[in-house]
């Protein structure tokens, strides 16, 4: 089986939602048959998040639909799965995310050159309504200025 580097699932609410501080790219500790959906593109993480429990950071609210070909070994849809990162990362993590209005939240999964499923997260900080509405109002002088200049 070729390996698809294709893959590229991504959280589109959360560069509206956060600013987005410090990014990293985690591996994530999966079963046999979440990696075969992952790899058909069946996962969605626009309403995940991540927290940590037991000294190790987890990934909440991911879904991972059942495999198609998957018997009686499939999987759960919506499950805690841990992320693999260095401790140094797990300890900076864990103190900023800690502060008052910080979180983590998952900005894409994609398939590395090797094979592995990993996941980009990022610690951000939420985001006003003021910053909303601005970011709402470049984008269309954005587009404005694109139409024009296409002329």
């Amino acid at each position: 089986m070729a390996l698809s580097s294709d893959i590229n699932i991504k959280n589109k609410k959360a560069s509206f939602e956060y600013h987005l501080l410090d990014k990293y790219v985690a591996g994530i500790r999966l079963l046999g048959t979440e990696i075969k959906s992952i790899r058909e593109g069946k996962a969605n993480i626009n309403d995940s998040f991540c927290s940590f429990f037991n000294d190790g950071l987890y990934i909440r609210n991911m879904h991972i639909a059942e495999y198609s070909m998957g018997s009686f070994y499939n999987h759960e849809a919506k499950r805690d799965r841990q992320l693999l990162l260095t401790k140094r990362e797990l300890k900076k993590l864990k103190e900023k995310g800690e502060e008052r209005g910080f979180t983590i939240v998952p900005l894409r999964i994609f398939i590395s050159s090797r094979g592995f499923a990993k996941v980009e997260i990022a610690l951000a900080q939420g985001k006003k309504d003021f910053d909303k509405r601005e970011n709402i109002k470049e984008r269309d002088v954005k587009r404005e200025l694109d139409r024009v200049m296409k002329f």
